[in-house]
């Protein structure tokens, strides 16, 4: 009897660890740790914001603008930011030109982008149009 009680001891001395292990890495598996991927996706868009400089994300926002509407909206809304905000003036240029460059893009012809130029930072958005035109 007491050589079947340490037979069933070390079965269980070696069998229980064996179990525990595994049961605990199905467990951690089944745990959604990075969690659904639109939340991924969200974070990861929401880092990539805080990492872009205002400017960019102006040039950003208003090219959307000129997607969605059209040109003027858009030099309307450039020159409303650099009212608002004159540390975004060194960078009105670069915004235009790459408005410029958007308008054409969206309207095939460097003609019909050129009818939306407006002096918003000089001929900037002209500029971007011939660029691309």
């Amino acid at each position: 009897m007491n050589q079947a009680l340490r037979h069933i001891g070390r079965s269980l001395a070696i069998a229980l660890p064996v179990v525990l292990v595994l049961s605990g890495t199905l467990a951690v598996a089944r745990v959604p740790w990075a969690g659904s991927s639109s939340d991924t996706q969200l974070l990861t868009a929401s880092a990539e914001e805080r990492q872009q400089a205002p400017e960019d994300l102006l040039r950003d926002r208003l090219i959307l603008t000129l997607r969605q509407e059209d040109p003027s909206a858009a030099l309307t809304g450039l020159q409303e930011a650099v009212t608002n905000d004159p540390s975004l003036a060194p960078h009105c240029a670069g915004i235009a030109r790459a408005l410029g460059r958007a308008a054409v893009e969206k309207y095939g012809s460097a003609r019909r982008a050129q009818q939306h130029a407006r002096p918003v930072c000089d001929t900037s958005f002209a500029a971007g149009v011939a660029q691309t035109g």
